[in-house]
C-alpha cells in the first residue's frame, strides 16, 4: 500500500478518510487573498489614479497605524508581515520554460499554481487534520489548481488536477543539492511535494502541460480555517441533507442541511476535504465541491471586501501571509498586493473552473487511480498555453483594427495591460518574435544540433532512419552552416528546440522560425549544452512540420466547467450519506 493510501483511509475516527485533502481546499482560498484582497479587489471598486499606491499604504503602514496606534509601530508591523512570508524555489526540475511571454500587444498572461498541503507539522494542523499516524510526516500536495489570468485581464481559467492522477515524475534538485531522480514508473501526483517541496510540484506540471508557470502559492489546513473566518463565511449548497461519515468512522465529518449554508472555520475545511458524501464518493466530486467554494468566495469578496474596513482587510492579509508559502517572486507585501490588483480585474462571470479530463487507469495495481485523458486533457492545456478563454467567449483584446505597435510607439500602455510594477511583465514589451529578430545572431553563426526523436515517448513506432540528417539539411538550405546531425537520439511526441543559456534564447527562436515550429516549442533546459532540435513523432517526414489542428475554442465537456457567476450550483449527495 502506498504512503498516500495509508493517509487516505486513515484508521482514526478523526481522520479525513478521503485522503486528507485539507490543503485540498486551500487553493480555493488562495487567489482572493493575495496581499489582503481578492479577485474582486478591495470592495470591487476600481482604484482612483492614485488608488494603487494609496491602497498599498492602507494595507501596510496606514492600516497598521490604525491598529497599532503609531506610525513607528505601523512601519514595524509592515516589516513584520514581510518577514513572515515563507518562500521556496519556483521550479526544482530541469525543464524550465521561463515566464509567460507577452503577446503582440505587450500584454502578458499569468500562470499561478495553487497547492493545498496536508502537512500535520504543528499542533493546530494536527488538531484539524486528525490521522495521528501521519503527524510530522512528509506532506502531500493533495490539491493542485493552475490559475491562468489572461493577457488582457478579461478572463480567468482554473484547471484542477485530481489528486489521484498518476504521472511520471521529473528529476528534481533541492536548493541544497539533494537530487530526486526522475521516476521510472507512474507516481501519484500528490507525492510530488515530497520530492523537494512545491517547486517539484511546479516541475511536474511543467513537464505534463508545457505551460510556463510564473508563481506558486501553497496553503495548509489552518490557513483554510483562518481565511474562511476572515472573510466571514462562504455560501455553499447541497441538494440533500449530508453527513460525511462512514460506519467505520471515515469521512470529513461535514454535516449540513439541504439547501444553502454559509460556512466558515472548520466547517469550511470539512467542505473542501469531503469525499465521502459528494456525488460518487470519489476525489472527482470533491474537486467539483472545491470549485463551487472558490467561485462563491470570489463573489463574496466582490460584495464584502472594503478598503474602508481596515480591521477586516488586515485580518485577511495576515491570515493569508501566515498560511502560505510562495515562490521567491512573491516575497514582499507589495508584490502580493500587485498580484491581487491584477486578479481583481476579472469579473466573476469570466472565471471558469475546470477539472483536467481524466480516465481510470487500466494499469495493474492502479485501481481507482486516474490518468490524463488523451486528446482532451491536451486540448485544455493547449488553450491555456495559447491564452484562449475556456468559457468560449473569447478575449477582450484590442480591436483588430488596432496596430500591435501603436501603443509602444505612442508610449501608452495597450488596453488591458498590467500596471507598471505588477508581478506580470510590464506593458509596451515587444513581441517575442520581434525581440528574437533584434537580438539573434545571423543563421550562419548559430550552432545547431539535430537529434532524431521520431519514435515518440511510448516507443510504439520505430525511429525514421536518417531523419536528423534530413532536417539538418533543411536548416543548411536556410543558411545555417554550423548545423550537425547528432548520432545521439531522443524520444519526443512533439518536436521541440531546447537551449542551455539565456544568451541562446533568441538564436533558438530564430531556428524555430526557420523550421516553421511554434514559439511554444522553444524551451530552456539544462539537459543540453547548446541549441538542439529534437525532431519528434509529429514530424516523421517532409521539410516542414504538419500544421497543428486548430485550437479548441471552448473547454471540452469532460472538463466539467463551472462559471463564476453560477450561484445556483449545488452538490449532488452520494446515496447513504443523508440524514
Amino acid at each position: 500500500m502506498s504512503h498516500s493510501d495509508v493517509r487516505g483511509e486513515g484508521a482514526s475516527a478523526q481522520a479525513d478518510g478521503d485522503i486528507p485533502g485539507g490543503g485540498a481546499g486551500a487553493p480555493g482560498t488562495v487567489p482572493p487573498q493575495r496581499g489582503g484582497s481578492g479577485p474582486a479587489g478591495p470592495g470591487g471598486a476600481r482604484p482612483t489614479r492614485r488608488g494603487r499606491r494609496r491602497a498599498l499604504r492602507w494595507v501596510s503602514s496606514v492600516l497598521s497605524l490604525l491598529i497599532l496606534g503609531t506610525a513607528a509601530a505601523g512601519y514595524l508591523y509592515y516589516r513584520h508581515l514581510n518577514g513572515s512570508i515563507q518562500t521556496g524555489a519556483l521550479n526544482l526540475g530541469e525543464n524550465k520554460l521561463g515566464g509567460s511571454k507577452p503577446n503582440a500587444f505587450g500584454q502578458t498572461p499569468l500562470n499561478i499554481l495553487l497547492i493545498g498541503s496536508d502537512a500535520r507539522n504543528d499542533a493546530e494542523n494536527q488538531a484539524l487534520g486528525g490521522a495521528t499516524d501521519t503527524f510530522d510526516g512528509p506532506p502531500l500536495a493533495d490539491v493542485q489548481m493552475l490559475l491562468h489570468l489572461s493577457a488582457d485581464r478579461s478572463n480567468m481559467s482554473v484547471i484542477s488536477m485530481p489528486r489521484d492522477t498518476m504521472l511520471m515524475m521529473p528529476k528534481c534538485t533541492e536548493p541544497g543539492g539533494k537530487v530526486h531522480p526522475a521516476s521510472k514508473g507512474l507516481v501519484q501526483t500528490n507525492e510530488s511535494i515530497q520530492r523537494g517541496g512545491p517547486g517539484c510540484t511546479v516541475a511536474a506540471w511543467t513537464e505534463l502541460t508545457k505551460i510556463p508557470i510564473d508563481h506558486f502559492m501553497m496553503i495548509d489546513f489552518k490557513g483554510v480555517v483562518r481565511m474562511a473566518d476572515a472573510i466571514g463565511g462562504v455560501p455553499v449548497c447541497v441538494e440533500q441533507n449530508v453527513h460525511s461519515r462512514t460506519r467505520d468512522g471515515k469521512g470529513s465529518g461535514l454535516k449540513l442541511p439541504k439547501g444553502t449554508s454559509v460556512i466558515q472555520g472548520e466547517t469550511a475545511l470539512q467542505w473542501l476535504r469531503t469525499r465521502y458524501g459528494f456525488e460518487d464518493g470519489t476525489d472527482i466530486g470533491r474537486t467539483h465541491a472545491q470549485h463551487q467554494y472558490m467561485n462563491s468566495m470570489a463573489r463574496e469578496f466582490r460584495k464584502n471586501a472594503k478598503l474602508s474596513n481596515p480591521v477586516k482587510l488586515n485580518s485577511l492579509a495576515q491570515a493569508a501571509i501566515e498560511a502560505m508559502v510562495v515562490d521567491t517572486g512573491l516575497n514582499k507585501i507589495d508584490k502580493l498586493f500587485d498580484l491581487s490588483m491584477e486578479l481583481k480585474k476579472v469579473p466573476p462571470g469570466r472565471i471558469t473552473m475546470t477539472t483536467m479530463p481524466w480516465v481510470y487507469s487500466t494499469k495493474p495495481g492502479l485501481g481507482g487511480r486516474v490518468e490524463p485523458k488523451a486528446g482532451e486533457a491536451e486540448d485544455l492545456f493547449r488553450m491555456v498555453r495559447e491564452d484562449i478563454a475556456l468559457d468560449g467567449q473569447g478575449s477582450g483584446s484590442p480591436a483588430a483594427s488596432a496596430s500591435p505597435g501603436a501603443s509602444a510607439a505612442s508610449g501608452a500602455p495597450s488596453p488591458g495591460s498590467p500596471s507598471p510594477g505588477s508581478p506580470s511583465a510590464p506593458a509596451q514589451q515587444p513581441s517575442p518574435t520581434a525581440t528574437a529578430a533584434a537580438t539573434a545572431a545571423p543563421p550562419a553563426k548559430i550552432a545547431v544540433t539535430v537529434r532524431n526523436s521520431t519514435g515518440g515517448k511510448d516507443g510504439t513506432e520505430a525511429k525514421v532512419k536518417g531523419r536528423a540528417s534530413e532536417v539538418a539539411a533543411v536548416l543548411a538550405g536556410k543558411g545555417f552552416t554550423r548545423v550537425v546531425a547528432d548520432t545521439q537520439t531522443g524520444a519526443e511526441d512533439t518536436s521541440v528546440i531546447r537551449y542551455a543559456t539565456d544568451a541562446q534564447a533568441a538564436d533558438a527562436a530564430v531556428v524555430a522560425t526557420a523550421l516553421g515550429l511554434p514559439a511554444a516549442s522553444v524551451q530552456k533546459s539544462n539537459q543540453v549544452a547548446g541549441i538542439v532540435v529534437f525532431v519528434g513523432k509529429d514530424w516523421r517526414s517532409g521539410s516542414t512540420p504538419a500544421a497543428p489542428a486548430p485550437a479548441p475554442t471552448k473547454a471540452p465537456d469532460s472538463a466539467h466547467a463551472l462559471n463564476g457567476d453560477n450561484d445556483q450550483a449545488c452538490m449532488a449527495i452520494q446515496p447513504g450519506f443523508t440524514w
